[in-house]
């Protein structure tokens, strides 16, 4: 097993936008986080009444599986973003719609189970990726929507993406 590069990335390895959710990211070891954030959207989500995952907090918003379904395609245009990078891949990747993608997803025509379901698989599947990584391959870049990124960034965005949406929930969708 390869040395953990626990170390924070720094702005020059990511877009500015994407440092709100790096800097939600606590210190220390990255799968660590990574794994352990499995039990909190499993808390959060798991077993919520078709009622109450249908809920948006305001006209237009999300609903609470639609939250869930963003944070799943996150999950993988990200890992898959570290893939492409710790691979050496020159081919620069496309943006990410969030706005056209969610309702292509149908998420609200889904039960929240399974989307929890389909999360941690997702999930798990980023840990086993990242905690295999070579300790070389963490500082590889690539380009997605036009910016720079390391392999790092792309991994650290993802648990502080997480904390930023349970943290609106918590606050929006009482």
């Amino acid at each position: 097993m390869s040395v953990r590069p626990d170390r924070r990335p720094v702005p020059a390895e990511h877009e500015a936008y994407y440092a709100a959710y790096i800097d939600r990211t606590p210190d220390g070891p990255l799968v660590e986080t990574m794994t352990a954030q499995i039990d909190d959207v499993d808390r959060t989500f798991r077993g919520l009444p078709a009622a109450r995952a249908g809920y948006a907090y305001a006209p237009g918003k999300w609903t609470i599986r639609e939250v869930l379904g963003h944070l799943i395609d996150t999950e993988r245009v990200f890992g898959y973003r570290a893939v492409s990078f710790s691979r050496a891949d020159p081919a620069p990747l496309p943006g990410f719609d969030q706005a056209l993608w969610n309702p292509a997803g149908r998420y609200d025509e889904r039960p929240i189970d399974g989307l929890v379901d389909e999360w941690i698989a997702t999930r798990r599947a980023t840990i086993a990726f990242a905690a295999a990584l070579p300790a070389e391959a963490w500082d590889r870049a690539g380009i997605a929507s036009g910016f720079s990124f390391t392999v790092r960034a792309a991994l650290w965005i993802l648990p502080g993406h997480v904390r930023y949406h349970l943290a609106h929930l918590a606050e929006r969708y009482r």
